[in-house]
């Protein structure tokens, strides 16, 4: 009987892979075809109710709408409610709407809906373009963009200056929705290849009118050179002026003007009141504003007072220059007022710049941020309680965006701005023509301590703080002298030596801009001085004509009064003891006889000399130098020019180079036969030296043959020791690549032994008796290394 072998496990039958019906894919496109045919007609057709206030309500994908509900956004603000129902029928919107209102989901919601509803995929390229001003609204566009289309299928990338170039460059191409500043993009337009915007669907311009008053013009307009004309194009800012030239410049065809009160718009045809809601700014409901006085020398003492008494709150501090806004941030550094410190300006690393809006977006406790205009527009940092503006606005429209930076979305703010004595009726009266009114405040200037003695210290101790405090010293007063508003900002009449001390610095840094405005107005003033005698004199009948008593008493008006700068000259003839001085000074001037004798008055006798021709009563009033070279011409064509004459012992004068009579020369040395015979003596004694110096070099020649050997030998013996290197080297000489080393190739030029051990013709191969052994190859392989 035979036994059955071990039993094995039966292998379980392969699991048939799921069977789809070959209509389901097709059926599947079908009816995304139909929801998005369905949501393109309710676009078209949707008129907005009255009352619409929920994203949920407005004819979006579902992939939108869960993105905003993820990320918290359900209910609508006004300028949302009123541009969405607008751009999502695909025509051009020009927003207008006060800072802190939404203007970021009014474009990004449209640029997803557009994109989804003409079903456009990876391969289909770039399909939206959203353009920013600064690097941080970018990164914040994007974040926002990232965070509400977390559902949708788009790839989007980010372009701003200060990153790796060549990795944008390879990611560029795969992009559907790109968000970037000017300057970066029209350098990828330009250089990246591949990288094309032909069929761009939607443009956004954000802050438009920022990106054109930050001098990218230009860089605009080559943009829109790249982009196609059929497309949709989004402009959206808090200061949008209405005017037909700044829309042709952008662009946009027939747009629709969306605005925050736009429903109460007048007409057309009333054009004043047209005129004065387009220059009216919007501000939040919840923003408190209030000024104050506060001379130049003590804003920094009064800021640094301010922060000291408010460390619970989150404050954004605004400077008119990068410099100033490193020197305040380092010093009060060094002062440790008790709260965090940090700042932002535009010559910043990009590492750093994303560090620092980070940290201050991110921070839910007291935090101060020094910074510029960069952070003036569009940056939302949530819970900002103060903005303190230190130094004054450029403009009406810088102000509204500086303390947009608070009270927003419906929460409250206060906002304080530092007035000079000389900036607040032109500041005031500025801000009233565009409806904004801003409440004057008192500090408490008792309580208030000076930092003046502090920042010396600094100075003394540190001079990089000293050098902060000059460029910052000369930033301000340049920013200053380059606002546009000259009435208000007068460079002229700030007290520079107060602010110079203010920050610290032993003395006002000179400038020279500054030095030519206050000599204009100088002389500015001189004029008006002058025409007011004129006025004066024909108020009181005279008619001009002054008699000769007269004349002989009015002084002869100087230098200064003529030009209004006073020179040193000047300075020095108007002293009271100079008589003497002043009218030596005055002949001068008035052509006196210089054949007078006066004090330190040389005349010149005019020696009678036979041999020099004398000057003409023509040529008296020509230069010494012209004079000069007319006697050495007309010396040269009359034949006869000086010579150089050389005296003997006796007295005897001889020329300089005088041949002397042969004959005389030749008796005096012994006739022919002598002079043969000095002649003979002299070549021997040349061939002397010849062949002493001959000696000499042979044997300096001799020694430096004997260093180089010796230097030679040092070389071998050092390269003898290193047997590590010699065994590979034989191991390598084992297999015959056709490789030879320079070392080998290539003697020096320097040494003459080793030319001599080159041109030596190679050894003869020696017979070899049995079969080469490794000892051999090994010593075959150090003669070659040493050359032997």
């Amino acid at each position: 009987m035979a036994t059955a072998g071990p039993s094995r496990p039966r292998p379980r039958p392969k699991s048939k892979a799921k069977q789809k019906h070959p209509h389901t894919k097709q059926v599947q496109k079908l009816a995304t075809k139909g929801r998005i045919d369905a949501l393109e007609r309710a676009a078209l057709d949707f008129t907005p109710p009255e009352d619409l206030a929920e994203f949920a309500d407005l004819p979006i994908s579902d992939a939108t709408k869960r993105g905003l509900k993820k990320s918290f956004f359900l209910t609508m603000t006004p300028i949302q409610a009123s541009s969405l129902p607008v751009s999502l029928k695909g025509k051009d919107v020009l927003g207008a709407a006060r800072t802190g209102s939404g203007k970021t989901l009014a474009f990004l919601i449209p640029v997803l809906e557009i994109l989804y509803r003409r079903k456009w995929g990876a391969m289909d390229g770039l399909g939206a373009l959203v353009i920013s001003p600064t690097r941080e609204l970018a990164i914040q566009i994007f974040d926002v963009l990232r965070s509400i289309g977390q559902y949708h299928s788009f790839s989007a990338g980010l372009v701003i200056g200060g990153k790796n170039l060549k990795d944008e460059r390879d990611r560029l191409s795969r992009m559907n929705i790109l968000v970037a500043t000017p300057g970066r993009l029209l350098q990828h337009m330009d250089q990246t290849v591949g990288f094309e915007a032909d069929g761009l669907q939607v443009l956004v311009l954000d802050e438009a009118d920022r990106i054109l008053d930050m001098g990218f013009k230009k860089t605009l307009s080559a943009l829109l050179s790249h982009l196609p004309k059929a497309r949709q194009t989004l402009l959206f800012s808090a200061t949008q002026t209405d005017s037909v030239d700044d829309l042709a410049r952008l662009s946009l065809k027939d747009p629709i003007h969306i605005g925050v009160g736009e429903a109460d718009a007048p007409k057309a045809d009333d054009e004043e009141a047209a005129e004065s809601t387009t220059k009216t700014l919007a501000l939040p409901a919840g923003l408190q504003q209030n000024y104050l006085i506060c001379p130049l020398d003590q804003k920094l003492s009064l800021l640094f007072f301010f922060i000291k008494t408010h460390l619970s709150s989150k404050t954004l501090v605004f400077l008119s220059s990068g410099k100033q806004v490193r020197f305040v941030f380092t010093t009060f550094c060094r002062m440790h007022p008790g709260i965090p410190l940090m700042h932002l300006h535009g010559k910043m690393k990009q590492t750093a710049r994303l560090e620092t809006y980070t940290k201050f977006t991110r921070a839910s406790g007291a935090a101060v941020l020094f910074a510029t205009d960069v952070a003036a527009r569009g940056l939302d940092f949530p819970g900002v309680e103060w903005v303190l503006q230190v130094d004054a606005p450029e403009d009406a429209e810088t102000y509204v965006h500086r303390v947009g930076r608070t009270a927003r979305y419906q929460s409250k703010g206060k906002a304080l701005m530092f007035l000079m004595p000389s900036e607040e009726e032109g500041m005031l009266a500025a801000l009233a023509r565009r409806g904004v009114e801003v409440t004057k405040t008192k500090a408490k200037g008792s309580k208030v301590t000076s930092v003046d003695n502090q920042l010396q210290n600094l100075a003394f101790q540190d001079p990089e703080i000293k050098y902060l405090g000059q460029r910052a010293f000369v930033s301000y007063l340049r920013s200053i002298y380059l606002h546009k508003d000259k009435a208000t900002f007068k460079v002229a009449e700030l007290p520079t030596d107060r602010f110079a001390e203010s920050l610290g610095l032993p003395g006002a840094p000179k400038i020279k801009f500054l030095s030519r405005e206050v000599a204009k107005q100088k002389k500015n003033r001189v004029k008006d001085l002058e025409e007011e005698v004129i006025e004066e004199s024909e108020e009181s009948g005279e008619d001009g004509e002054t008699s000769e008593e007269d004349e002989e008493k009015a002084p002869e008006p100087t230098k200064a009064a003529k030009t209004g700068v006073r020179t040193k000259y000047d300075r020095m003839f108007e002293r009271k003891n100079q008589n003497v001085l002043s009218e030596h000074y005055a002949k001068l001037l008035d052509g006196a006889d210089a054949d007078d004798e006066d004090f330190i008055t040389l005349k010149r006798a005019n020696h009678d000399l036979d041999d020099v021709p004398q000057p003409s009563e023509e040529t008296a009033d020509l230069s010494k130098r012209k004079q000069k070279m007319g006697r050495a011409k007309r010396a040269i064509m009359e034949g006869g020019l000086g010579h150089k004459l050389v005296f003997d012992d006796e007295g005897q004068a001889h020329e300089l180079y005088e041949m002397e009579d042969s004959r005389a020369w030749i008796d005096g040395r012994g006739g022919i036969k002598g002079v043969k015979e000095a002649g003979e003596r002299f070549a021997e004694g040349e061939r002397g030296k010849m062949k002493e110096a001959t000696v000499v070099d042979r044997e300096e020649a001799r020694e430096k043959k004997k260093e180089k050997k010796r230097r030679r030998k040092e070389r071998e013996r050092e390269e003898a020791g290193v047997d590590g290197a010699l065994a590979g080297a034989v191991a390598v000489a084992e297999v015959d690549d056709g490789y030879v080393s320079p070392e080998f190739d290539l003697p020096s030029g320097d040494d003459d032994d080793e030319q001599e051990t080159w041109a030596k013709p190679p050894p003869a191969k020696r017979s070899r008796t049995g079969p080469s052994t490794l000892e051999d190859d090994e010593e075959l392989a150090l003669r070659l290394l040493r050359g032997r």
